[in-house]
């Protein structure tokens, strides 16, 4: 695999790469696994998020296994502060280890940006281009903090990466979002082509496949990308989307694997909700076919979740109870866990 400081005299070319299969798949499901049963093994949640102008990754536990119910961990103060790059971190996803590293190891990977040193438009100028990694044995302690590159100087930001299992490459698929400037422009003063999700793989969070482009609506700019399995067959797939030029959150299906073919139900302009960002999804531990997803409003009081019992469809999501539901949460992720992982936490950070 090569090493990224070879993957950092990649040309702007990449940029214009695409792997995005034609979106013609039809929207019948059956005999397709789309509504994992519940699992009686987990018996609540583990919440990371940032908080407003706070960047840094604090941990909520759930009350009990209410999927929407959560309280602060550490007495509401950060468990992780960024030493690295910009000190700060926003968009904390928790990451489950997958093949041999399947209950043994997690990962939390986030954006290295503190917006209160910049601007936003700096950000996507001059922005990092690596992102922040943190591991865990156990959900509980985190360490081995670094800050990987990702990608090459033609980039003007990379925000919100995410990372999932790929059962069919037997490494993890990391995405993240960017946009990119022409070569004749170095200091990124000008015009960039539109946000693209980008993604590449690795083994260790260490060392990274040379990048591409997963995801390019251009001209629209797209980001927040988060993947949720709907089965066992590793071929089944719902991805949330933010469309950044219209300000919308969407659900896109595929059930022919990561780099299938991606539809969207009801069409172009079929929106679970305005005006939000950083979908977070997950499915119910008691409720068979139930999910849940947590969209930020990010210009009112942050994450406020969702529901739906068919979740490859961007209609028929509805706003959950907010009883017990923390405000000021902002985009990050939520992973069911067992209970022995419950008590740990609860131990540990109280």
């Amino acid at each position: 695999m090569p090493s990224l400081k070879s993957l950092l005299l990649l040309g702007a070319s990449l940029a214009a790469t695409s792997v995005q299969a034609s979106p013609i798949q039809s929207l019948d499901f059956s005999g397709t696994s789309l509504a994992p049963r519940a699992d009686p093994s987990l018996t609540g949640y583990l919440g990371a998020f940032f908080l407003g102008a706070d960047p840094y990754v604090y941990l909520y536990l759930s009350n009990g296994n209410n999927p929407t119910s959560f309280r602060a961990l550490n007495s509401g103060s950060p468990v992780i502060r960024p030493t690295k790059g910009t000190g700060g971190v926003r968009d904390p996803a928790i990451v489950v280890g997958g093949g041999a590293e399947k209950g043994k190891k997690w990962y939390i990977v986030g954006t290295d940006l503190d917006i209160a040193k910049t601007t936003w438009d700096a950000a996507q100028r001059q922005g990092s281009k690596g992102i922040f990694v943190w591991e865990s044995t156990d959900l509980v302690n985190w360490s081995n903090e670094r800050l990987v590159v990702v990608e090459n100087s033609s980039a003007g930001m990379v925000w919100a990466p995410e990372a999932i299992w790929d059962a069919a490459k037997g490494q993890y698929l990391v995405h993240w979002a960017s946009k990119f400037y022409p070569a004749s422009d170095p200091n990124h003063t000008g015009s960039p082509g539109a946000i693209v999700i980008r993604y590449a793989y690795t083994s260790d969070f260490k060392t990274f496949s040379t990048p591409q482009t997963y995801i390019d609506k251009s001209p629209t700019n797209i980001i927040d990308l988060n993947i949720l399995p709907t089965g066992t067959d590793g071929k089944s797939f719902v991805r949330f989307l933010k469309d950044e030029s219209l300000k919308t959150v969407f659900v896109e299906v595929s059930t022919t694997g990561l780099f299938g073919t991606w539809t969207r139900p009801g069409g172009s302009s079929a929106v679970i909700a305005s005006g939000v960002e950083g979908p977070a999804s997950y499915w119910d531990n008691q409720v068979a076919g139930k999910a849940h997803v947590l969209l930020d409003f990010y210009g009112d009081d942050g994450y406020r979740p969702y529901e739906t019992t068919n979740v490859a469809s961007n209609s028929g999501w509805t706003a959950s109870s907010r009883t017990g539901f923390p405000s000021g949460l902002r985009h990050g992720g939520v992973l069911p866990v067992n209970q022995t992982i419950y008590d740990a936490l609860g131990k540990r950070w109280g």
